[in-house]
């Protein structure tokens, strides 16, 4: 199997800080690997790393088959890149911005101007484009920045916490966008703290923590490691919660929790869904929602980490921090 991007043992320190702790990836062409962790757990040097703006302190990666430190010029030439926050240049037009980073990927001014508009009419920004930057929504930003990623059509994309700060309805923009990407073959590497993302968006999940991987998998995959679905009850009336919860102790062995005014426990046997079912029918409790499901990726995550990702640690300004020049190295080499 040809890779798009591998790693092996990355290795990356701040001072006495370990941001990277020994990391192995490999994204076949043409799929989407998901990045799950906290903040500060290694993932955005990953990107940089991968994307020729950090060097490691130890470990190989490459991109399209180019080593990311002897041969970055032409990883440079394959690879886009979104950071966490929105770069274009406020006070130039959408138009402006794109035709900008055309003329610095060497493009003639009239390609430049082909490719603006052709990306502009792709994320629904015509209308925008002669607008300067600093009047769209947040999520014309973010489209407007992921179409600068792709001015120079790369072949392999990183998106990196793409959606953060957006509301849902952007946010389910850009994941029809994305979506577009992989069905035109870019191979895509995405870190997120959303996992409903990595769950809608990837064909395989990666999980960091503390500069480790220390899960990996497609979603079914990495669901069925907890060994357990879950188990959830809501009663008609409310106050029968406390007799729900006292039936599912009983049945399950293990006391529920609450959640939204519904007992919420996981289980390893399914014949315990028809057992609660009698039980309740015996005492006259009517249940309005009953269901056995898979874990979700935030019982998952929550389940191999001990924290889900919003709740881990700052990340010290280790990963966060972004000069002026990396600034700049972003755009330019997208």
């Amino acid at each position: 199997m040809r890779y798009a991007i591998q790693a092996e043992g990355l290795v990356k320190r701040y001072g006495e800080t370990v941001a990277l702790d020994g990391v192995d990836l490999a994204v076949p062409q043409g799929r989407l690997l998901g990045v799950l962790g906290p903040n500060g757990a290694g993932k955005t040097t990953a990107v940089r790393i991968l994307a020729t703006l950090l060097r490691p302190d130890g470990g190989t990666a490459s991109v399209g088959g180019f080593d990311v430190i002897r041969q970055a010029h032409q990883v440079r030439s394959l690879i886009g890149l979104t950071g966490q926050y929105a770069s274009v240049d406020e006070m130039l037009t959408g138009v402006e911005n794109l035709v900008m980073i055309g003329r610095l990927l060497g493009m003639p001014r009239a390609e430049s101007r082909r490719r603006a508009a052709e990306l502009l009419e792709r994320f629904a920004l015509s209308d925008a484009a002669g607008r300067a930057a600093k009047t769209y929504s947040g999520g014309m930003r973010r489209r407007l920045d992921l179409a600068a990623s792709l001015v120079g059509r790369p072949q392999v994309l990183f998106l990196d916490e793409p959606t953060t700060g957006l509301d849902p309805r952007s946010r389910t923009e850009l994941w029809s966008v994305v979506r577009g990407l992989m069905a035109d073959g870019v191979t895509v590497l995405l870190t997120t703290q959303y996992l409903e993302e990595a769950d809608q968006l990837a064909d395989d999940i990666v999980v960091f923590d503390h500069g480790r991987v220390i899960a990996s998998g497609t979603s079914d995959e990495l669901k069925a490691t907890t060994g357990a679905q879950i188990l959830e009850v809501r009663p008609l009336q409310a106050d029968h919660l406390e007799l729900v919860v006292q039936v599912v102790s009983d049945v399950v062995g293990i006391s529920p929790e609450l959640n939204g005014g519904k007992a919420v426990v996981p289980v390893r046997d399914p014949a315990v869904l028809p057992a609660v079912v009698r039980r309740l029918d015996e005492l006259g409790v009517v249940a309005t929602e009953l269901a056995l499901r898979k874990s979700s990726l935030d019982e998952v995550f929550l389940a191999i980490t001990g924290h889900l990702p919003q709740d881990g640690p700052a990340s010290e300004n280790v990963e966060g921090v972004v000069d002026t020049a990396a600034t700049a190295k972003e755009k330019t080499f997208a």
